[in-house]
């Protein structure tokens, strides 16, 4: 069994980060990526059922809906923006 002494913290200041300009691609990149594996498995799930090749169907669903997430992401990004700002108070 590990002790606390055998184990090193991660040390976060090594870690690269991005400039805050690429926020909103870094958003629209994790937002894209989960949302489209959620859809791409539920969808899958939903046409073809659960069955042996499942997975490979939702790996092949996966390639296309990714990269069309995140550029979608990325154009409906400022327009959603307006609408939380027209929604909510300041």
């Amino acid at each position: 069994m590990l002790n606390n002494q055998d184990t090193k913290p991660i040390n976060t200041a090594t870690i690269r980060r991005f400039p805050a300009r690429y926020t909103p691609i870094v958003f629209a990149f994790f937002m894209s990526a989960i949302m489209a594996l959620l859809m791409c498995f539920v969808i899958t799930a939903a046409s073809n059922g659960l069955n042996n090749d499942y997975l490979p169907k939702v790996m092949h669903a996966y390639t296309l809906a990714m990269p069309v997430a995140f550029v979608c992401i990325l154009i409906v990004r400022p327009v959603v923006i307006k609408l939380v700002g027209l929604c909510v108070n300041n």
